[in-house]
């Protein structure tokens, strides 16, 4: 089955990130566990920067694949000569066969991805369109707005934080950036002792603060592109968890009170969460977890059944890699006879290659990655002493990188040159270099 470029690029970038994942939520899960004692702020940053890396190495492997895309004209036909196949040896029997029939199933993989990505994007879009309208709506309470807009000064954020009252929410949620928005739910307005509900919008704007309405799209835009690795998940649900806890650490701070926003989320574990997720709510994260820690701060123990998930990601990782990542080794099939280029009166016999001095040719790393296969025709002369001369390339691949693999090995090999009555003589032969994963 022919894949197009840009699809195997894509395919296999999605494939690599299997054990590429695995290996960034292994490092982030060491590095949160050794910053288990340290500021929220510090792991915060360090779940971030394990998603953000998630999301650029396989894109760097994407550019990557797509830079090696042909740019010449398709290989017609094939030139007789001395056939070479570069391929993927493995010496075990799954990973070659998985391998080929990845390769051969990428446009299934793809159009599969697709589909989920873009029922995920929709879902996302929904979300953002139905926050958008919650924001326009006239619904407020003038009261609570004032009292916020005071908090906000208070608080030392520089632009104006708007106040709406929705029904059908079970927590008060952050949206927007430019013109950020608190939605809090009409049952809390109603219900809810004043300074509790005022610890809560201390809380919203502890989010408002540092702007984490835009750093929670771009991890619903990672999860939406990267939703089949379980590693995705986890990082995003420790950040918010993370974040939650920064932002409960700055209601504290200015309200001076650390027990009376442990008592206004005791409320809300009554309540329902919120489904919004592309939105910044307090029922994020633990609320349990969130309100001990509010009551009694303290050194968190290491509990070493938190490495099974950890153990179990470093193994999925070795898998992965192993089966995934093919052998950069190739080795040399039976050839018919060369065959001259050129018609050459009085020619006795044609040039023999010692296939003991040709190199095997290297499968170029960034191709063996994005699943390049094609066939490269060689054109190459061989002097009187056996060696090869010159070379170019009449027909190729449809990858530079492999037609540049081929030329460098052939000019390794040796010959016994070819004669003209008798004698040695400059002689021009093709070649073709097989560069197959299967």
């Amino acid at each position: 089955m022919s894949t197009a470029p840009a699809v195997a690029a894509i395919g296999w970038a999605l494939l690599h990130f299997v054990w590429q994942g695995a290996l960034v939520g292994c490092v982030t899960a060491l590095a949160l566990t050794a910053l288990r004692n340290a500021a929220p702020q510090r792991r915060y940053a360090v779940a971030c920067l394990g998603l953000l890396l998630c999301l650029t190495w396989p894109l760097a492997g994407l550019v990557l694949g797509l830079g090696n895309s042909p740019d010449g004209g398709k290989a017609a036909g094939a030139l007789p000569g001395l056939a070479v196949a570069a391929g993927a040896d493995s010496a075990a029997g799954l990973p070659a066969w998985l391998l080929a029939w990845c390769q051969g199933h990428l446009d299934w993989i793809v159009g599969l991805w697709g589909a989920c990505t873009g029922t995920l994007a929709l879902r996302m879009a929904l979300g953002l369109a139905w926050i958008g309208r919650a924001g326009r709506a006239r619904a407020t309470d003038p009261a609570w707005q004032a009292r916020l807009s005071q908090m906000a000064a208070r608080f030392g954020l520089g632009r104006a934080v708007r106040l709406r009252i929705v029904d059908g929410l079970a927590s008060p949620i952050t949206a927007g950036w430019w013109r950020p928005v608190v939605l809090v739910p009409a049952a809390l307005v109603a219900g809810m002792p004043p300074q509790l509900l005022e610890a809560l919008l201390a809380h919203e704007l502890g989010h408002v603060r540092r702007h984490d309405y835009l750093v929670n799209l771009l991890q619903n835009l990672i999860e939406t592109l990267l939703f089949y690795h379980p590693a995705v998940w986890w990082i995003s649900h420790r950040i918010r968890i993370e974040r939650e806890q920064i932002a409960d650490d700055y209601a504290a701070h200015h309200l001076g009170e650390p027990r009376r926003l442990a008592l206004a989320l005791s409320e809300l574990e009554r309540l329902q969460f919120s489904g919004h997720h592309l939105a910044q709510a307090a029922t994020g994260g633990d609320l349990t977890a969130r309100i001990r820690r509010l009551l009694r701060p303290g050194r968190q123990v290491l509990d070493w059944t938190a490495a099974l998930p950890v153990l179990g990601l470093a193994l999925a990782c070795a898998l992965s890699a192993h089966v995934l990542k093919p052998a950069a080794t190739s080795v040399f099939a039976p050839a018919p006879p060369l065959v001259h280029r050129d018609t050459l009166r009085g020619v006795s016999r044609g040039p023999i290659a010692d296939f003991s001095t040709c190199a095997k040719p290297e499968y170029p790393h960034a191709d063996l990655n994005a699943g390049h296969q094609g066939t490269t025709t060689l054109a190459f002369l061989i002097d009187a002493e056996g060696r090869v001369a010159e070379s170019r390339v009449e027909r190729s691949s449809g990858y530079a990188t492999m037609d540049d693999a081929a030329r460098a090995a052939i000019a390794e090999c040796r010959f016994k040159p070819g004669t003209v009555d008798g004698r040695a003589a400059a002689q021009w032969a093709n070649v073709q270099y097989v560069w197959t994963l299967e």
